[in-house]
């Protein structure tokens, strides 16, 4: 068994996901890898349960009933991981937008240079996305400046989903109020960690937009994500 976990929240990624997760295999870092299927109708959970033949002790799998939203896939995982006493529970997207070779720098960050969380970010040194519209890429950097501007937080891409957190973190956080279940579950994390008082550092990566699969943003998460951070301010911050 591993000390870090590397959760992929899943829907109808059967494009990528067997390459993402020998991809997060083969990396120098040992990483267990938990899948968390929302009952994809392409068959996602039935390749991860082939590849489980390879991997007894390393991939599991997780089907939920239904397509319940990226926050919670993620909190589901979250407490899967803390049952099982791993010291370091990693986020990541199934369709290779975030570098599986980033993994180790994240975790290293944690692990080897003392932060709390560490976050594999867009913004953190310029602007580090490929093959996204200029459209996206504005609305994406000027959502984490808005961040930014309600509720103080001292990080860039507070929107960003390629996360390292240390078993501490999410040990404290209140993981059944976490109220949000798109994107500003991203934010709301990486807030309610901050103003607990964690140290959240920043590791320069680069995105680059999925080549497989469908993307699923849709206009309902960009509208939680920017006025739902007005209420998450307000409300501030509730303790286990």
């Amino acid at each position: 068994m591993s000390d870090a976990l590397v959760i992929i929240p899943t829907y109808n990624e059967k494009e990528n996901i067997e390459a993402i997760i020998r991809a997060v295999f083969k990396q120098k870092k040992l990483f267990d890898v938990l899948i968390v299927d929302d009952n994809s109708p392409d068959g996602t959970a039935d390749i991860v349960r082939e590849i489980q033949k390879e991997y007894p002790e390393r991939l599991f799998l997780e089907v939920r009933k239904n397509k319940s939203g990226l926050g919670t896939a993620y909190i589901h995982g979250f407490k899967w991981a803390l049952e099982r006493k791993y010291g370091y529970i990693l986020e990541m997207d199934a369709d290779f937008s975030h570098n599986p070779k980033d993994l180790v720098r994240l975790y290293n960050a944690c692990a080897k240079e003392g932060a709390d969380a560490s976050v594999g970010s867009r913004y953190s040194e310029g602007v580090n996305v490929v093959n996204w519209p200029m459209k996206r890429v504005l609305l994406s950097f000027f959502a984490s400046r808005y961040v930014q501007f309600i509720t103080g937080i001292p990080v860039r891409d507070t929107t960003a989903g390629f996360v390292c957190w240390t078993r501490k973190v999410l040990e404290t956080i209140n993981l059944d109020k976490i109220k949000f279940i798109g994107y500003a579950f991203q934010i709301e994390m990486k807030f309610k960690a901050w103003k607990l008082g964690f140290n959240i550092k920043e590791v320069s990566v680069i995105f680059t937009d999925r080549t497989q699969g469908e993307s699923k943003m849709s206009g309902s998460i960009v509208y939680e994500a920017l006025f739902g951070v007005i209420k998450m301010r307000l409300k501030g911050v509730s303790k286990k």
